[in-house]
């Protein structure tokens, strides 16, 4: 990469991590959308149709390779610039793709996993929230103490106490016959997962599901919980700490929702 470059230099950038199935792109338009909507945002230049052909390039090339699963990482910055902080008028943005090879088929669904909670916490701003943007120290914090305690995921809360998302995925509870899921209002990322549940594999099985403030308490009074991210979609929770669960129905449910969309 060029230097200098402003996603190195201030993390002034976005990046979306997407999941390939023979080279093919699952629900590229949701992840297309939620990065056009970031560099909106962040006030970047329309670059959607590069980013376009960058992608298709590089599924061309991962399809020859004849990996079966694969995770690709796209990376837009904002270019270089002169020193400083204020962005350069106009900015050219760079588009960054890098691959890596899944052996774990995407139709296989995750164990269910241990889960610990961070003392990491997300920083509150609004502006942001939402967003993959280029700025992830807090969940490389909390990644090295989730291992550290020997868990496959942590729980992140707010600077409120709140709960909003686990390191790498967001959080569903289910009680009462009811799915519920932090808002992302002040902090955290709205991933493409969180959104599918929310508009379409919960409707399609009847599911009421709605975002609500959470706290622990909320969490380990829940009937069933899990996660979801864009690797390996939904994925039950077997614990958080000392509170098991046995009961994944729902998530299961959920995950056979995703199977029938990618065929």
């Amino acid at each position: 990469m060029p230097l200098p470059d402003r996603g190195l230099d201030f993390g002034d950038g976005l990046f979306e991590t997407l999941l390939l199935r023979d080279g093919a792109p699952l629900f590229l338009e949701y992840h297309l959308a939620r990065l056009g909507g970031g560099l909106r945002r962040l006030g970047f230049p329309d670059c959607i149709a590069r980013v376009q052909q960058y992608l298709e390039q590089a599924c061309t090339d991962i399809a020859s390779r004849g990996w079966r699963g694969c995770a690709l990482r796209l990376t837009v910055t904002r270019g270089g610039g002169p020193r400083g902080y204020t962005p350069p008028e106009p900015a050219s943005p760079r588009i960054l793709v890098t691959a890596t090879h899944l052996e774990r088929d995407c139709g296989t669904a995750a164990a269910p996993a241990s889960l610990t909670v961070s003392s990491v916490r997300w920083p509150t701003q609004p502006l942001l929230a939402g967003l993959k943007h280029l700025n992830r120290l807090e969940q490389v914090l909390a990644s090295a103490e989730t291992r550290h305690c020997g868990a496959d995921e942590s729980v992140m809360l707010d600077q409120e106490g709140r709960v909003i998302s686990a390191v790498a995925g967001n959080i569903f509870i289910a009680s009462g016959g009811q799915l519920r899921t932090p808002p992302l209002t002040h902090c955290g990322i709205a991933g493409t997962r969180r959104q599918l549940v929310l508009e379409r594999w919960a409707p399609a099985i009847g599911l009421a599901v709605e975002e609500a403030e959470l706290d622990l308490a909320d969490l380990v009074a829940a009937e069933e919980v899990f996660i979801t991210n864009s690797l390996f979609a939904l994925r039950p929770v077997a614990c958080v700490d000392e509170t098991r669960w046995a009961n994944h129905r729902i998530c299961r449910t959920l995950f056979h929702c995703f199977l029938e969309e990618i065929g």
